[in-house]
């Protein structure tokens, strides 16, 4: 690929502040009229990263970043929905609600319109205006304004209420159905319940970024998705992402798919039942199997699966990857299990869309470890290393960079460490926002530890308690790379492959762990690296053994 020139402006020469790893259409504070609006905080400037271009819906400021782009509209670019639509519902519309069990005078309270194509629309207000329309056409089609905002349906009305608790809905049709039996705390998801297969999986759910403080109003949380695979999908992916300890979860009456199901076969009062009888998920403590109904029968139409590929063929034999687990990772300085599991990261990112967040403190600054990460995922070197070897295009790590933002994230805080807490902090914001998958600790030794009056082995047996519990609630795999603290040598004098046992701390490594990894080199003459699998908790994850992997220099991965 050929060099381009890039953009000769940042955000920051606009006075724009963008949100680390950003990426799409965001919105934010408009630096030239929100500090003198009363809606201070309103964020009014509608911004495309990608493309670098800005658009204020308030007072108009606009441009971009890149002066050689070629002139476009901005505010065509930006446009947003029609402002107005039809809510003169014809007759057959209205009836078809009616068989629905939803009256004309919800439809009106709710302003669903009616289109020239014959379809249903459902505005999507936030500030005051429109910024999304879903539409609804007969045979049952659905779609959305282009390049639209993505926020909760009824995102004003449920940032201004005082209630209990909120209910969110896989549809407007089942909000709408509880609007009816005379709930108002009710929101709806804008695109449905994606499949386990959906591409993009995760971009399913941006809307949640602009809906972190509307939630925050709310201590209980009840998740009333579809009765269904793709259903209880959403439930599982909400529940991580907002907290599973605010979120209850509903059981319809037999026959029932969904909330509107419930209201048209057994009316107001059984829904609101459905509501009043919801249950908080199992977090902790002592519960009966029937507790565990749902998640028995998703086990028995989904079957008990290995973990993920790791993306070496060999080493699945042995180890995969599933989420609520804990892996200890091992070996003598040098041996390579930085870059090993840098490299991992790379082929989960890559094989199953999956997103990490790094606290990598000897890979800082940050920019060093990207150099890293890019070299695994082009497999070119990121600098002229003198020898014979293409290096990457400079356009072709722009390019790569800006799709490893969507899936990379780092803790990396500007002045000192951060305690085991204050990670697990921000790995919840960062699930929330981001949906990560994997977290990397990496290395144990970097991370602010205060032992106060506990021993070593009670501080550690403490904070691995913590972090395989927080791995389990939040359905993440948490890597811990911990350096052993003797180094032992074996008759020859070489030194041999450290055991879990002999990781700082003691036995506590070795019995928290789901699983056990230690990276090995033998002979530093030669680009090989042996793996020994010494603790796999569950079978289906994989089992003890050992494999050798060969390591490429210039790029820094493993084959």
């Amino acid at each position: 690929m050929q060099n381009t020139s890039l953009a000769i402006k940042t955000w920051q020469d606009f006075n724009i502040d963008i949100p680390y790893q950003a990426s799409g259409h965001i919105r934010t504070l408009c630096p030239d009229c929100s500090s003198g609006r009363q809606k201070s905080k309103e964020k009014c400037l509608s911004v495309s990263v990608a493309d670098g271009l800005f658009f204020c819906h308030h007072c108009g400021f606009k441009g971009g970043l890149d002066n050689n782009k070629k002139e476009i509209d901005i505010i065509e670019y930006f446009k947003l929905p029609k402002q107005e639509i039809k809510t003169n519902l014809p007759g057959n519309v209205i009836t078809w609600f009616e068989k629905r069990g939803i009256s004309e005078k919800t439809l009106f309270n709710s302003k669903i319109g009616f289109g020239e194509n014959k379809d249903i629309q459902f505005p999507y207000y936030k500030g005051g205006k429109i910024v999304n329309i879903k539409h609804r056409s007969n045979p049952k089609k659905f779609w959305q304004e282009k390049d639209a905002e993505k926020c909760l349906y009824r995102f004003d009305e449920i940032s201004e209420l005082m209630a209990n608790f909120l209910i969110i809905t896989e549809g407007e049709v089942d909000c709408l159905s509880f609007l009816e039996a005379g709930y108002t705390a009710v929101t709806s998801i804008p695109d449905g319940a994606p499949s386990a297969t959906a591409k993009e999986f995760h971009t399913k759910f941006d809307f949640l970024t602009s809906a972190d403080e509307v939630l925050k109003r709310y201590s209980k949380i009840i998740l009333a998705v579809d009765n269904d695979i793709p259903g209880k999908l959403l439930e599982k992916e909400l529940s991580r992402r907002i907290g599973i300890e605010r979120c209850y979860r509903v059981e319809y009456p037999e026959g029932c798919k969904d909330p509107n199901d419930v209201l048209v076969r057994h009316g107001k009062v059984d829904l609101k039942s459905v509501i009043n009888n919801a249950k908080p998920f199992p977090v902790e403590g002592l519960f009966s199997a029937m507790d565990f109904t749902t998640e028995v029968e998703s086990l028995y139409e989904l079957g008990v699966n290995r973990g993920l590929s790791t993306g070496w063929y060999e080493l699945d034999n042995y180890y995969t990857v599933k989420p609520n687990e804990v892996t200890i990772i091992t070996g003598i300085p040098g041996s390579g299990k930085s870059n090993w599991i840098d490299n991992l990261a790379i082929n989960m990112v890559a094989k199953h869309d999956w997103r990490f967040l790094f606290f990598s403190p000897e890979n800082w600054p940050v920019e060093r470890h990207l150099q890293g990460l890019l070299e695994k995922t082009l497999k070119k070197p990121f600098a002229q290393n003198g020898k014979n070897i293409e290096r990457m295009e400079k356009i072709d790590a722009i390019e790569t960079l800006e799709v490893l933002s969507k899936y990379l994230f780092f803790v990396y805080p500007k002045e000192g460490y951060l305690t085991v807490d204050e990670i697990l902090e921000k790995a919840k914001i960062a699930i929330f926002r981001y949906g990560i998958n994997g977290i990397v600790i990496d290395p144990w030794n970097e991370v602010d530890h205060n032992f106060d009056k506990m021993t070593e082995a009670q501080y550690l047996s403490k904070c691995l308690s913590k972090i395989r519990q927080f791995a389990k609630r939040n359905s993440v795999h948490i890597w811990v790379v911990a350096h052993p603290k003797n180094l032992l040598k074996d008759k020859n004098g070489e030194y041999k492959p450290p055991t879990m046992y002999e990781i700082s701390g003691g036995a506590h490594w070795r019995n928290k762990a789901d699983n056990g990894l230690c990276l090995h080199r033998e002979d530093y003459n030669v680009d090989e690296t042996t793996i020994y699998i010494q603790k796999i908790r569950f079978k289906e994850v994989g089992r003890l053994g050992e494999i050798k992997l060969l390591y490429s220099r210039d790029v820094g991965n493993y084959i």
